[in-house]
């Protein structure tokens, strides 16, 4: 009796060991095949136009007088603004900007060059901010009437380039479609690596997405760095949109 005991109870440990060699078996195939996995990259691009329409426009003048000079400037501005509403631009896209007076005189990081003629600068900027970018573009264009009409202006900002600044502002309407479009580029990556390595495609583990990324149409083909929103991208009525997303497929 006391012999069967001990052959039931070798059995008993016999199939547990059994058993346990069997669970520890498919758990160390399990992370084999979960530990394999394959990183691809996917990517979407979109060219696309500016929507909003940033144009300043610098108003300049000179004179002795203080008082003169002001007014001569209030007289240029008040051309510029009818020039602008009689082309179609809303009262409401022109903004007057900062007034900035410059004493000559009054220089205290160098001196009075005797040979200028005119001691006071005196400088105002006009703003406008308007979703028709065509209409916009085409007016900029017209600016000489202004010059023949004796308004002495300056289309550029020493500090900020271009006068006129082409900007989309709809990136949230494009991201989606162009995430799911970057994933399918991803995720064909992915097929064509495993089937040319013989092996097969498992389940998405993890997903990155880039930054998205504006810049003129034409950035690159002039050296221009690819980069963030604002650095070099806005003198393109034309945009162009990139995002790259990083995938990681297991592999079985």
């Amino acid at each position: 009796m006391h012999k069967q005991k001990n052959i039931f109870s070798a059995v008993l440990l016999f199939l547990g060991l059994l058993i346990g060699a069997y669970i520890l078996g498919k758990s160390f195939e399990r992370f084999r095949k979960e530990d394999r996995y394959i990183s691809v990259k996917g990517f979407s691009e979109r060219e696309v136009k500016a929507d909003l329409v940033i144009w300043s426009i610098k108003i300049r003048m000179v004179n002795n007088d203080l008082i003169e000079g002001h007014a001569a400037l209030e007289s240029a501005k008040t051309k510029v603004i009818e020039f602008l509403k009689n082309k179609g631009v809303d009262a409401k896209e022109i903004i007057p900007m900062n007034l900035a007076v410059t004493d000559r005189q009054a220089n205290e990081y160098g001196q009075v060059n005797q040979s200028d003629r005119f001691r006071y600068i005196i400088e105002e900027s006009i703003e406008v901010r308007s979703n028709q970018v065509d209409s916009i573009q085409k007016i900029s264009r017209m600016t000489s009437e202004l010059l023949n009409a004796g308004v002495a202006l300056s289309t550029k900002d020493e500090w900020r380039g271009s006068g006129l600044k082409f900007i989309f502002t709809k990136l949230n309407a494009i991201k989606p479609e162009m995430l799911a479009e970057a994933i399918q580029n991803a995720k064909g990556a992915a097929e064509q690596f495993t089937k040319e390595s013989n092996t097969y495609l498992g389940k998405l583990r993890k997903a990155s997405q880039g930054l998205f990324s504006i810049q003129d149409r034409d950035a690159s083909l002039s050296g221009a760095p690819e980069g963030d929103y604002y650095s070099g991208s806005t003198s393109d009525l034309y945009k162009k949109v990139r995002v790259v997303i990083s995938v990681d497929y297991s592999i079985e």
